[in-house]
């Protein structure tokens, strides 16, 4: 089975616009705050692939381009946006520019406007399970992937490949709770865990968040696993016009035949993240606005 993150993500816009749409014209909508620190190609598609997300299901944004020479200047648009009553969600594009703090920007930002799931208090918050939480939009997406697709977590052993502040340490914390989607046995793997293979072929679910292409075969996984990929890397390709094509942490074509499921990539939990980064964006809204 093919879980496929881009139809899902789309549904869930839909539920989005439709909510939207009953909000009387008089009520101010859900905004978000991008702020662009760098002039990386990449950190800019991000940035207008979640701008044109929040048109489409009727959150307005906004996009601040920064290139700050000091870390002053970015606390200090942080502080404008943290006390505008008009902004309900500040994103931060990563990567920073070299030399600027990445702890210290986080902090920053105000925790009921932290969208992206990254402030400390956040992050304690989720291991709390305080339902005022906001969970990192990729561990959030893959959650809500997982259950649309009526996959269980409950009981299952879960594999997380990649201990990243990101995707492997949130989502373990995620999969861990006592709550629907949850309640699985997480077992987290870095570059240090010995005897991989023998951890990746005791998982029902493993999730590949590692940044090594193709590094997942099928002497990775037991018949009938669930595969979740997260990532997205660069590899030559001459027969594509930019030389390049996107493959996963997985090797996808010698898996899928083995798998019970498995996400593409790309289109598997990209879409995800940004469907998550909207819902969060709106969750903000109620919370300070409703």
């Amino acid at each position: 089975m093919l879980l496929d993150g881009y139809i899902i993500a789309q549904a869930i816009r839909a539920e989005i616009k439709a909510e939207l749409q009953k909000l009387a014209p008089t009520v101010r909508r859900p905004s978000l705050a991008c702020v662009l620190t760098t002039k990386n190609p990449a950190s800019a598609a991000y940035v207008k692939s979640k701008v044109k997300a929040c048109h489409e299901v009727g959150i307005e944004s906004q996009v601040l381009h920064l290139e700050p020479r000091s870390i002053k200047e970015l606390l200090d648009c942080i502080e404008e946006l943290n006390k505008d009553p008009a902004v309900d969600g500040i994103l931060i594009q990563l990567p920073l520019p070299p030399g600027i703090p990445l702890l210290e920007v986080l902090e920053k930002i105000d925790p009921s406007k932290d969208v992206d799931g990254f402030h400390p208090l956040n992050a304690g918050k989720v291991l709390l399970q305080d339902p005022t939480a906001f969970n990192p939009c990729t561990p959030l997406g893959i959650k809500v992937l997982l259950e649309r697709y009526g996959i269980e977590c409950s009981g299952k052993h879960v594999v997380i490949l990649g201990r990243s502040t990101i995707v492997g340490r949130p989502l373990a914390t995620l999969l861990m709770q006592d709550a629907p989607g949850c309640n699985a046995t997480v077992t987290v793997a870095h570059s240090r865990s010995k005897n991989l293979k023998e951890l990746t072929c005791s998982a029902d679910i493993i999730v590949a968040a590692m940044g090594q292409a193709k590094k997942i075969g099928a002497d990775y996984i037991k018949e009938g696993a669930v595969v979740v990929d997260v990532g997205i890397n660069r590899v030559e390709d001459a027969s594509s016009k930019s030389g390049y094509k996107l493959v996963g942490d997985v090797d996808f074509e010698n898996v899928k035949d083995k798998c019970f499921a498995i996400t593409p990539v790309p289109g598997g939990v990209g879409p995800m993240t940004i469907a998550m980064l909207l819902k969060n964006t709106l969750k903000s809204y109620y919370l300070r606005y409703v």
